[in-house]
């Protein structure tokens, strides 16, 4: 009989929650193994075959599920995936990716309507979820705006930064360039003259807007943390063989600008 049940990957690192959903499940006559990290449900994956997964949406750190998601859909494209998230008003981000998840879960989930909804799924007939990948040069030349806005979020909930007043406009305005030139880098060009020389001038302009050391610093590090949610929120699309690379490229990048700028600013004289 185990043969032709139906094998469940359950992935929470909530353990009263795995204990409680795995039994259940095992009670409705599904297979169902279980893991609480990312590691070691990415390992499950590669190591064993699957029907279904059940993916929590934070699986220690926020929306790693996805991490989940993808190795699953790379790994079985015929699996059915689901996302269980304690956040209803995530509805609308997953609509964004119901080509990669089949459907999602909030917590507290019903479970005698989960058994219901994975069967009813089950029946249906079963596409195979092939993903168009993209470099992450790509997704981030997509995204460029909203990396920004993100960065100026991040910027604006600082209160070292909010001491210095000044327009968003004049704020930001250096954040495109610097993506651009990045995207250039990682898809295998080089930082040219020009690029080093913006990047000097933007130090020069801070001065000006009387910035520190410090906080020019801490705006850069805020936009590799904006590049790096855009890159967990389309984890999906991202081409994961050249991830580890082009990520290197782009915050390499992002810090070699900030050293020109942080070099002008303290060679500049008043």
């Amino acid at each position: 009989m185990s043969d032709t049940r139906s094998k469940v990957l359950f992935v929470d690192d909530e353990e009263n929650i795995r204990l409680t959903l795995g039994l259940f499940l095992k009670s409705e006559g599904f297979e169902v193994t279980t893991a609480a990290t990312v590691p070691e449900a990415l390992k499950l994956i590669v190591d064993q075959s699957f029907d279904i997964l059940i993916a929590d949406l934070n699986v220690g750190h926020p929306g790693d599920g996805f991490t989940v998601v993808s190795a699953m859909r790379r790994t079985h494209p015929q699996a059915v995936t689901f996302i269980l998230t304690g956040y209803p008003a995530f509805e609308t981000a997953l609509e964004a990716i119901r080509m990669q998840v089949d459907d999602y879960l909030t917590k507290p989930t019903n479970i005698e309507s989960l058994a219901g909804k994975i069967r009813s799924t089950l029946s249906q007939p079963r596409k195979e979820h092939r993903i168009q990948a993209k470099r992450l040069a790509e997704v981030v030349t997509e995204k460029k705006a909203a990396i920004t806005e993100e960065w100026m979020a991040l910027v604006k909930n600082d209160p070292n930064l909010q001491q210095i007043p000044m327009s968003d406009q004049d704020r930001k305005d250096h954040v495109p360039r610097v993506l651009e030139v990045a995207i250039k880098i990682s898809s295998g060009e080089k930082i040219s003259g020009p690029d080093r020389k913006a990047a000097s001038q933007h130090g020069l302009v801070r001065r000006q807007q009387n910035y520190t050391v410090p906080l020019l610093i801490r705006e850069g590090r805020f936009l590799q943390t904006a590049v790096g949610r855009c890159l967990q929120s389309n984890l999906l699309e991202i081409e994961i063989s050249y991830l580890v690379a082009d990520m290197i490229a782009i915050h390499e990048t992002i810090e070699t600008l900030l050293e020109e700028s942080v070099t002008a600013f303290l060679e500049a004289k008043d």
